[in-house]
């Protein structure tokens, strides 16, 4: 198990953001969270978390504008969509995420990468 990381989630799906905040808590992890956008811009004006875990697909933007749009140093990135196609990818690494998983992912894929962040 990696060591406690403070975890930003942004995430509109309810029951995954639920489901996924809930199990990072049981692995340590201090988790926040937004389902917008906005939100999500809002919160990290104010804070830097080690990691941002940010669906692709939101409601008012997508997690390529809100990583690319962060100040430096920007936090480990993970990107978490059903999109996943090369091209995808190529713009999850553009916009600055170090990984990109494709829903759904196996946990195990999750903590993998986590350690990495840690």
């Amino acid at each position: 198990m990696s060591p406690s990381l403070n975890i930003f989630i942004v995430e509109n799906h309810e029951d995954t953001l639920f489901h996924l905040a809930r199990y990072l808590e049981m692995r340590g992890h201090v988790v926040r969270s937004a389902t917008t956008m906005a939100a999500a811009i809002r919160y990290l004006s104010q804070a830097s978390p080690d990691v941002l875990i940010s669906d692709i697909g939101l409601p008012d933007g997508d997690g390529w504008a809100l990583m690319s749009g962060l100040s430096h140093p920007k936090p480990f990135g993970i990107a978490i969509s059903g999109y996943g196609t090369q091209a995808d990818l190529r713009k999850s690494r553009e916009a600055g995420f170090q990984h990109h998983l494709i829903k759904p992912f196996d946990p195990g894929e999750l903590d993998a990468v986590l350690a990495k962040a840690a």
